[in-house]
Formats: C-alpha cells, structure tokens, sequence
C-alpha cells in the first residue's frame, strides 16, 4: 500500500471532522489546520514507540492547545496506540472514554501532560525540557537525550504564562525545546486581532529564541524548519501560518471551524477531500494511510521516509 503524506494529513482531518461531528461538540479547526505539520513531525522527526508508551527517552509532544484533542487522539490511533481504537474514537467527549474532550494524562496513553488552561502546555513542556537536561548532564546522552515539540495556538502565547516560560527557556538555553506556532489569525471569538496586536515572532526573537516562519501546509517547508530547528542552540519557534479549517467545503480559514460543524459541511468537505468519502470511522483500520508495520523501528516506529514525496508501507 502507498500514499502520499497527504493522504496521511487528510486522514487526520476525516477523523476529526468524523468524531467531533457524532460528539456534536468539541473543536474542529486546529486539528485539521495543523494536520500537514502534524504529519510531517510524526512521521519524520518524533522519536516513540507506539508499544511502549512510557519509553523514558521517547521525545514529548504536547498540544498546548487541547482543545484540539482530536489531533493527539487521531494521532494516536494512525501511529498504532492499542488504546486508541476506533471505539474510544467513536466515544469522543463521552464519560468514560478515553478520548475526553482534553487531553488528560495518566488517563490515555500517550498523552503527556494534561492541557485545558491556555498557556499551561507550553509552561509544562519548558520543564519537561529541563528534565531532559538535568537527566542528561547525570546520566550522559547515551541514556537520556531527547526532544519536546509543543504545538500550541494563539491562544496559548496570549496568556501570561507563557511569557514567563519562554523566557526562562531561553535563560536555560533550552536547545532541545520547538514550539509550533499554529499562525491561523483565529479564536473563537473570531480574527486574532479583536484580542492581541502583539508580533509573536518578536516576542521569542526578543525573549533570545530562534525563529523561523513557514507555510504551515507546505510539508517540504515544514520538514526543512524541523530538521532546523535540530541544529539549534537555543530552543526554536516555528510559526507555520495556516488555515483554520483546512479542508472545510465552505469554511476553510474561517474562526467558525473553531467549533462544531453541521452534518451537511461535514459530509461536503469529506467529498471534497481526497479519500475523505472513504475514510469512514468503522473502515478507517482498513481505509487509512497510515499504518505502523510490524518491522517498524524501535526509536521512530515508521519505515516509511517522507523525503521522496511518498510514504511507502
């Protein structure tokens, strides 16, 4: 079976739009507005093993913006977390699933940090990263070395805290620590600027962080930020600018995919999408594009490499 990373992406924003649909609640537009970003990161650059969860040295994801639990949820489930299945999918936001409408940890595998409050990921995954580096320093690389990426929304850096992290990652120099800024110009209360006028990527240059802006639906661009913000020496922001909503019919870029949409959408954008008529939730074991082998590496879990523009199984 082949597919394109695309196709990949496009499996993400099915899921999501699926689930949240049949919930009737929770937040549609950042899983499917960073679903190429979160393709490209996942598939090239995470280091986990989907059969051991708690690896201690697998790298740290944690999407500050929880809201868009359906990103990690779909994320999890493609990537081959056995308690990610199309039934705790099909359970989205309800009691006992686990799939709550946050993500919560200790409560689903692979989750690392609980994020609701706007700006506690990005402030959790700063200490995450200085664990790394006290660990390392103890105990040498060659048992302790890996990363923290953090995807977090413009409502995460609005908050307060999340100045107070970012400068006390730079101070540390905390090189092992990337944000990815979903730039979509959207909250829910519509376009960013009815809240903040500020210039993020002045904020982090000005607070001693690498920086960098890309197309966040160019995975070429992204893959090339990612392997960049590698070689840095201080923690790294990649501000991929994106649509709210990619993939939407009639909505795309619009601050309405930040919630629900209605069935008609749904079904138009599925249509619209590639695969996407396809991509039911029963068939998606069947149906998706991304599928872990059973040969797959211990530290990426993948054999597939994006660089040649196809993902092959």
């Amino acid at each position: 079976m082949t597919a394109t990373p695309q196709d990949m992406a496009n499996a993400i924003r099915v899921l999501s739009m699926d689930a949240v649909g049949k919930a009737k609640s929770g937040h549609l537009g950042a899983p499917m507005g960073l679903a190429d970003a979160a393709t490209v990161l996942w598939s090239k650059f995470l280091k986990f093993d989907a059969a051991k969860p708690d690896w201690a040295d697998r790298d740290r994801f944690v999407l500050s913006a929880g809201h868009g639990s359906m990103l990690i949820y779909s994320l999890l489930h493609l990537t081959g977390f056995k308690a990610v299945t199309k039934q705790e999918l099909e359970a989205f936001r309800q009691w006992g699933s686990k799939t709550p409408g946050h993500p919560e940890f200790g409560h689903t595998p692979g989750v690392e940090t609980t994020t609701g409050p706007l700006g506690q990921g990005i402030a959790t995954a700063v200490g995450m990263a200085m664990a790394e580096r006290s660990l390392s320093a103890r105990y040498g690389d060659e048992l302790v070395d890996h990363r923290t990426w953090v995807m977090a929304g413009d409502g995460c850096l609005m908050e307060g805290v999340s100045h107070e992290a970012i400068s006390l990652a730079s101070r540390l120099k905390l090189s092992k620590l990337t944000v990815i800024w979903d730039d979509n110009d959207a909250t829910i209360d519509g376009k960013v600027g009815v809240a903040e006028a500020g210039d993020q990527i002045a904020r982090f240059k000005a607070a001693g962080w690498a920086t960098k802006a890309v197309d966040g639906h160019d995975m070429g661009a992204l893959r090339r930020a990612m392997a960049w913000a590698l070689k840095q020496d201080r923690p790294s922001l990649i501000a991929a600018k994106t649509l709210i909503g990619k993939g939407s019919a009639n909505f795309e870029g619009n601050p309405k995919t930040h919630g629900t949409l209605d069935d008609g959408e749904i079904a138009a954008s599925k249509a619209k999408i590639p695969m996407g008529r396809f991509l039911q939730i029963p068939e998606i074991a069947a149906m998706v594009a991304w599928i872990v082998s059973p040969e797959c590496s211990f530290t990426t879990g993948f054999t597939f490499d994006l660089s040649g523009g196809r993902a092959n199984y």
